[in-house]
Parts: C-alpha cells; sequence; structure tokens
C-alpha cells in the first residue's frame, strides 16, 4: 500500500515540464534569431566581397590637410579607413583614366582588370615637405644627376638616365617643354622588353592649394597622355579644394 501511494505522484506529472517547455521555446528563438543573422549577415558580407574594398557611395566627404579642405567623393577614396570627413594627414585617390571618376559597379572593370594597367591613376594628396614639385627640382637636383646623353622618346619627351650613386635605381627622368610652363618632368621605371607596364610605374608630384603635394603615379603604357594627364590630375584636385582658396596655383612650379 505505501508503495502505490508513492509512485501514484510521479504517474500524474505532465509529460514535458514547463520549464522544459521554455528551454524549447528558447531554443527555437535562438535557433530563428541565429537563420536570420546568417541571412542578413551572410547578403552583408556577400556584398562587401563582391565591392572588394570598393565603395560606390558617391556622398561628399569634407577633408582638411593643413590649411586646405577638400570635398572628396567616397567612391573614389582607396583606402576604407580614410572614408571620413574632418582632419587626415593623407589622401590616397584611385580614378578611371580618361573619365577621372570613382567607383561603380558600371565601372568595376575598371578597378579589377589586373590585365589592364592603363585604366587608373592614383593620386596621394598630402601636406607639402618640399619647397618645390618635381618641376620645381628639376633644374636644381635632377639636372646634376643626368647620365649620359638625353634621347627622344616620343610625344614631345626626352629621356634622361641617372646616375647610379643617384639613389633612383633603374629609374629614368623623362621632361617634355611646355612653352609658357616649367617643364615637365615625371620619373619612371620603365619595363624591360618583353616586360609589362605596372599601373604606377611612372610617378610626378605637383603643388597645389596653399600647401598640398599631390603625388600621382600612372602605368608608362601611357606616357603618350602625359600631358593630359597633368592637366586632369591638377584640375581634379583644384576643383575639390574649398571655395575660400582663391590662389590654387602650384607652388615651385
Amino acid at each position: 500500500m505505501t508503495r502505490r501511494a508513492a509512485s501514484q505522484p510521479q504517474e500524474n506529472l505532465p509529460l514535458v515540464s514547463d520549464r522544459l517547455l521554455v528551454r524549447l521555446t528558447l531554443s527555437v528563438v535562438l535557433l530563428i534569431i541565429i537563420t536570420l543573422a546568417i541571412s542578413i549577415g551572410g547578403r552583408w558580407l556577400g556584398q562587401r566581397m563582391a565591392l572588394g574594398g570598393h565603395s560606390e557611395n558617391e556622398t561628399i566627404l569634407s577633408m582638411t590637410i593643413g590649411e586646405d579642405t577638400l570635398r572628396i567623393p567616397e567612391n573614389t577614396i582607396r583606402f576604407a579607413e580614410q572614408r571620413r570627413s574632418g582632419p587626415t594627414e593623407r589622401i590616397d585617390l584611385y580614378l578611371t583614366w580618361p573619365g577621372m571618376a570613382g567607383y561603380s559597379q558600371e565601372r568595376r572593370d575598371s578597378f579589377d582588370n589586373i590585365e589592364r594597367s592603363d585604366l587608373l591613376l592614383f593620386l596621394q594628396i598630402s601636406q607639402s615637405t618640399m619647397s618645390k614639385d618635381m618641376s620645381g627640382r628639376l633644374d636644381p637636383i635632377y639636372t646634376q644627376l643626368f647620365d649620359g646623353e638625353p634621347r627622344s622618346y616620343g610625344n614631345g619627351l626626352t629621356l634622361h638616365h641617372l646616375k647610379n650613386t643617384s639613389g633612383y635605381g633603374q629609374e629614368v627622368l623623362l621632361t617634355a617643354e611646355r612653352p609658357g610652363q616649367p617643364a615637365f618632368a615625371v620619373r619612371c621605371l620603365l619595363p624591360s622588353a618583353g616586360e609589362r607596364a605596372t599601373g604606377g610605374d611612372c610617378q610626378r608630384d605637383i603643388h597645389v592649394g596653399r600647401d598640398l603635394t599631390v603625388l600621382y603615379r600612372f602605368s608608362s603604357s601611357l606616357l603618350k597622355d602625359w600631358d593630359h594627364i597633368d592637366a586632369a590630375v591638377r584640375s581634379f584636385v583644384g576643383a575639390r579644394l574649398d571655395a575660400t582658396i582663391i590662389n590654387s596655383a602650384p607652388k615651385g612650379d
């Protein structure tokens, strides 16, 4: 009799306890949340991976370097950590050539096609550290480093080899006379026969604004367009200087 009485409460217990129901409910809710997070996160990650670090956002950012303020479209800025308004030490840009446009889905091949080195220009904008730009340094510095006779390189350019002791390795200097303007000068690491030009094997720096240096790089396969590239870079940066800057003429030219 005692044994049957002791077992009775066990027979009257529910098959599923309230505690277990709560745990099952929480598990289902948690599973739904995880599923939604994976779905949303997967789409977000997929979009990020598809962009490959680029930005399609054309929002204008107000960025200040030293005494100069520029208004730069976000999709022209190369590095994500630089895509914010405010003071900064440097801005790295990439632009299509000849369109001078930032990244978009329609132009993604220009930014992602590693087989084409002539599709982009690379700009680095920072505060000037030298009183003269590359054209201004031509006579007092570079001419002292020339080695051997110059030769014509076509498209109005003259090629100068540099001394082995100059510190520029295998680079050469290409110059061109410009009526009414300082001579053009650009340093290049020209590809050897059978080699392909890279996307940044030529570089030149110019002064813009109050105290900015714009170092721009481009493929040596674009040297035929040197004068158009120089004008386009100067125009692009100059047009994005704060409107209060009246004199945007380069220093040292």
